[in-house]
């Protein structure tokens, strides 16, 4: 059997879809080649579930070249920093190169060329980088990782949940990264499976008072600016804390509740199972 390459396996500080994915595929017993950047404690977690451990960077046309040689089915996702649109351009030159069926790759729910903030317009770049090279893509749009509002939470003051949100009643939309690679697992099991090619996953919609009380928290508003500065020294790149900083405006200038969000269908259809709610999500994550 062909393995399928998994690439972003080693996981970040968000969603870590790329290892959850590694996991669901190997469950299914199919191979998985796994791509990561460094050959560290994470890579060896993936050895011992099964995966075969390829190291290299996914910005460099020859590292991609080697990672996609003798598969059929991919996983694109690229993390919260500069080079995007570089990996997305080498991956799809190798992807076409190679043969590539069917590519499955992560985007953001409101990405387009006209969205508001610079990493969205990015993802939508990429989007068409990966069309253009008619190698089968299939971009999951995805809402915010139940993982990054609680990685948020478990930061600073143990009893608050600080965001640049306005009032407690503005609305998120949230999904599990559990359950973006439940659908990204099916779609890549079988690479003749049909759908569409932008499916959005929401799992969950929150207003973040609630959110915050669900993680255990209150939740308290902040300047954007002041949220700025602890983001850019806590992640560490100007890259997430402007986009971040951007997208939690973005939810602020639509806090009525308007009823923008819904809970898609798709994580039901294609990945077999309800999605997990900000609440299951809560009572199941490590140390809680």
């Amino acid at each position: 059997m062909e393995p399928v390459l998994v690439t972003g396996a080693a996981g970040g500080r968000q969603g870590s879809t790329g290892r959850h994915l590694t996991a669901q595929l190997l469950g299914r017993g199919i191979p998985v080649r796994a791509l990561v950047h460094s050959d560290d404690e994470r890579a060896t977690v993936l050895r011992a579930l099964g995966a075969k451990v390829l190291v290299g960077d996914l910005r460099d046309l020859a590292d991609a070249r080697t990672a996609l040689d003798g598969v059929r089915a991919a996983y694109f996702t690229y993390p919260v920093i500069d080079g995007l649109l570089d990996a997305a351009g080498a991956f799809a030159v190798a992807a076409r190169e190679t043969g590539l069926e069917r590519v499955v790759a992560v985007s953001q729910l409101a990405a387009g060329p006209d969205a508001f903030t610079p990493r969205m317009r990015q993802h939508w770049v990429a989007e068409e980088i990966l069309d253009w090279a008619d190698i089968g893509a299939i971009h999951l749009r995805a809402a915010v990782f139940h993982e990054n509002l609680a990685l948020i939470a478990d930061t600073g003051d143990p009893r608050t949940l600080t965001l640049p949100l306005g009032p407690e009643h503005t609305e998120l939309p949230l999904v599990a990264a559990a359950d973006v690679a439940r659908v990204a697992a099916a779609l890549l099991a079988d690479p003749a499976r049909k759908t569409e090619p932008i499916v959005h996953l929401t799992g969950d919609v929150q207003s973040i008072g609630t959110a915050a009380r669900t993680l255990g928290r209150t939740y308290r508003d902040i300047d954007p600016d002041t949220w700025h500065a602890w983001a850019l020294e806590y992640y560490g790149t100007r890259h997430a804390a402007d986009h971040l900083t951007k997208l939690w405006e973005i939810f602020r200038l639509l806090s009525e509740g308007t009823g923008l969000y819904q809970v898609t269908p798709a994580i039901h259809e294609l990945g077999g199972h309800p999605p997990i709610t900000l609440a299951d999500y809560a009572i199941h994550r490590p140390g809680h």
